[in-house]
Order: C-alpha cells, then structure tokens, then sequence
C-alpha cells in the first residue's frame, strides 16, 4: 500500500516562503543573506563577503588592525588601547555611501550591506568597550568599569543605517554580525564540511587564529547551524502535512528527520569544549557585551546624529538569539513560565534577522493551528517521537547551561550574561520548562496507570506495542527526572553563593 502523496512544501508555505527550496547560488542579492532554504537553513545563503567595497577602506582598515593580535600575528589597535582615537582621526560618516549599495535593478544590496553592517558593529563594539577591556586587563579583580557612553557619528549613522536596511537593532547580534554572517573557508572546494576549514572574518582578540578559543567558540556554532536545513524540512513536514491531513507517517518522517540534523548539532556542540577553552572565554567575552542591563553603561549610549541624541540601550551578542532551539519550541507548543526571565526570551527575537523571524513565526502559529502537540500524543509511536525530539532540546539547553557554568558562573561574579539576562536563573528557566512538558507528556500517555486506557493506535496488541514504545524512553525519562532535581539545586545553590 503507497501513502497518499500531498504536495510539499505546501502552497501556503511556498507563498510565504517562495525560495525555501531554490538553489541558494542563484539567489539576487537584493534579497537578505538570511532569506532562508532547506539547502542552507539559517546560515546564510552565500558565504559573507570578507572583503569591502572600496569606498569603505577606512572602515575595513580598522576593523583589520583592531584585534588584540591582527591576522599577521602583530599587536593590534586594542593591544596598545588606542582604538578609540584611531576612530576619531580616521573615520568619516559614510552612510550616504550605505545607500548606494544597490544591486543592477536599483534594489538595496542586502547582501553587501548586511558585510558593512557587521564591519560596523565589530568596530562599534570595541569602540564602546575598549575602556572595559583596559580596565579587565589591568585590574581584573575590579571587574569591567565604565563604556564610553557616546558613539561617534562616523559609526553610529551609517551602523544605523544598515540596520534599518535589514531590519535589525543598531548593534552587533549573533547571526547577522558576530557568527553566522562572520566565517569564510580555507579551502572552497571543501566548503563547510570539514571544521578545520572555516576561518573567521572579523575577530576580537586573536580570533585569526583558527585553534584560538575567539575562533573556536565563533565558529562550532556555524559548524552546528550548517546542519539546520534539515531541521527546516523537518518542521515544515510536520506541519504542512498535518495541516493537508497528510497519512501520520508523513508526519513521523518530520519528526524523524528533525532527529537526526539534532543528533548531528548536538555532536557538533559537544565538541566546544575542546575548540575554545573555558579559561580563555572571558577574555574576548569583554567585546560581547550590550548595553541594557549592563553596569558598564548604566545611562546607555548616545549615537551621535541618531534619534536625537537620546541614550539607547540595546542587549549584546548571545548565543540565544540561535534560532535552532526557539524552531523546535514553536514546533512543539512548549509553554513557558510566565516570568520575567520569559520576557526576555522574547526580546531576543528581535535581534535575530528577519527571514528567521518570519520562519519562526510562522510554524509557531501554524503548530498552534494544526495542534502539533495534541496530534503526537494521540499514538505512542509519534509521541514517542515527540518526546525524542523534546529530549534534544532539553539536551541542548542542559549542555548550554553546563557551558554557562564553566565558561562563566564559576570564574566572574559579574551577574548578566552578555545579551543582558541573569546568568545564574535565565537558562534554567527555559530547561526547566521543557523537563516539566516532558515528564508531563510521559506521565498522561505512556507511563502505565491502573484502570486508565492505553493510547490507541487502531492495531491489534496495541497494548504490547504501547508497551514497546514505553521502554524506548524510559530511560530518558529517568534521566530528565534527576536532571530536573538536580538542576533545582544547582540553581539554589548558586543563587545562595551570589545573593540572588
């Protein structure tokens, strides 16, 4: 017997998404580097340009010679702390220049601005902090000091500019400045296959050196986020055949497909350990940092030439703003708490580029139309399926919060982490979230219970089957119980320790 074929990706997706299977090599420029296809996922749909247009020379002259250790192995501008009046005596406002970047039709070159943009925030960043790093490397014990407090027009009009254009806070985030829109290869013909051949563009500290941590810790999150075309098949399998009552094996095929691009990243997470040490982090850490909720800018920045000249506060660079981990929420409809700390999740979504936005958005609602979740747990197969597929993500946020801990809690006292949320209570809000919806799930469908029906899945010995499907994750749901106790204490003890 065939299944009944449906179309996929559905009308309704190619009409909100009409490049989501192109080849990304044919793709205008006109449209942002982040527009998204199951080819490429959230990476970029082309390698970003490593190189400027010319007229931007004394922008790409900076942004060369301010790492600490420049790409020929020199002592940079912030070596000596001499950034910020190099800024001053070089730099002019270019951002009539911003607006010239066009593609041949007359539309803006996304593509191309989305490089300055990131130039831009590279040098605003270590503009702003350049005092903090000073103040880090000679007094380390007295934490960060103070930010300069106003950004020169020469950076901040044509950086805002930009970001218009993109649709994107004036600042450096993940995707579009700092990781995914920041990383070349050595080698085109191998492409993004090997790790050992990605390179980044633009670096902090000593970066340009492919086996430092700056490189490191950069660039295993563009070797995980190469491996999220498939997790975009997979969700939109998920949804778009539920949605066309496609057979439940379409439907599990999502699911299955979802499975194993997280096996993959996840593998590529756990190598993060050995590619950026965690003693060398909080050094190019420094450079990461936002302006909301950080003591190095209590009265916020000033943009010369940009809104009035009103202090703006925007969150820094966070792995957070991924957008792996927030595709699978939406997808399984995880609620989460109603605090503070969620607030703040959905500030990030905001720094994350637009098409992800969108993408993110739209199975988020269509998972709520369709009943992702109601329709797992009504057969033991799919919602075994669905529980392996919240155990990635509740794998993922626990690797996470173990890097918090070692990368950060137990060597600063420093009480935010980089994009502004409390560094001892903010992951676990979210762990903790999908550690309940899994123990939630198990204990209402699969787990035996005297006197309450088995989920039927319409065959005979559905009670065997049932009984099958149970023991295949048994001992995840072992694992997630004690994880759940032990992260409340971990928590408790760390929030005692710091006087949270």
């Amino acid at each position: 017997m065939t299944r009944t074929q449906v179309p996929f990706p559905s009308a309704r997706t190619l009409e909100q998404f009409p490049h989501v299977n192109e080849d990304p090599s044919t793709l205008s420029h006109a449209l942002d580097p982040f527009t998204i296809t199951t080819s490429t996922g959230f990476l970029p749909y082309a390698t970003a340009p490593s190189t400027l247009p010319e007229v931007f020379g004394p922008l790409a002259s900076l942004v060369d010679r301010l790492p600490v250790v420049k790409a020929d192995g020199k002592p940079g501008l912030l070596a000596t702390y001499e950034l910020g009046p190099a800024v001053k005596a070089e730099l002019s406002d270019l951002t009539d220049e911003v607006n010239k970047l066009v593609t041949a039709d007359g539309s803006p070159d996304l593509f191309t601005v989305a490089a300055v943009f990131r130039d831009y925030t590279f040098l605003a960043s270590s503009y702003l902090l350049e005092p903090c790093w000073e103040n880090w490397c000679k007094n380390p014990d007295n934490g960060y000091g103070l930010g300069r407090d106003v950004l020169p027009q020469a950076v901040a009009r044509p950086m805002y500019r930009c970001a218009q254009l993109l649709d994107l806070p004036p600042f450096m985030s993940y995707a579009a400045s700092y990781a995914l829109f920041n990383y070349t290869v050595a080698d085109p013909s191998k492409g993004l296959e090997e790790y050992s051949n990605l390179r980044l563009i633009r670096a902090f500290e000593r970066g340009h050196d492919p086996k430092s941590s700056e490189a490191g810790f950069i660039l295993t999150h563009v070797d995980m986020v190469k491996e999220t075309g498939a997790l975009i098949s997979g969700a939109l399998k998920v949804v778009d055949n539920l949605e066309q009552h496609a057979p439940r094996a379409d439907i599990n095929d999502g699911f299955r497909e979802i499975l194993c691009a997280m096996e993959k990243i996840e593998a590529s997470m756990e190598e993060m350990w050995g590619n950026s040490k965690p003693s060398e982090y909080l050094s190019f850490r420094v450079f990461i940092f936002g302006i909301t909720s950080q003591s190095m800018f209590p009265n916020g920045v000033i943009y010369e030439g940009v809104e009035d000249n009103k202090p703006l506060f925007f969150r820094g660079e966070s792995g957070a703003n991924d957008s792996i981990i927030p595709l699978l929420d939406h997808l399984c409809q995880i609620p989460m708490p109603s605090t503070p700390l969620t607030k703040i999740l959905h500030e990030f979504r905001a720094y994350r580029p637009l098409p992800h936005r969108q993408f993110l958005t739209y199975i988020r609602e269509k998972a709520e139309e369709v009943g992702v979740q109601n329709f797992a747990v009504q057969d033991s197969e799919t919602a075994v399926l669905f529980l392996r597929t919240l155990n990635h993500i509740r794998s993922f946020r626990w690797r996470h919060w173990l890097f918090a801990r070692e990368y950060i809690i137990r060597r600063t006292p420093h009480p935010t982490a980089t994009g502004g949320s409390p560094i001892v209570t903010w992951l676990p809000n979210q762990l903790s979230a999908v550690m309940d919806l899994m123990v939630s799930i198990y204990d209402a469908y699969l787990a035996p219970k005297e006197g309450v029906a088995v989920v039927s899945n319409g065959v005979n010995g559905q009670e065997d089957l049932i009984a099958s499907h149970r023991k295949q994750v048994e001992p995840m749901m072992e694992l997630v119980r004690d994880q759940r106790e032990k992260l409340a204490r971990e928590v408790e003890r760390w929030c005692q320790e710091r006087g949270v």
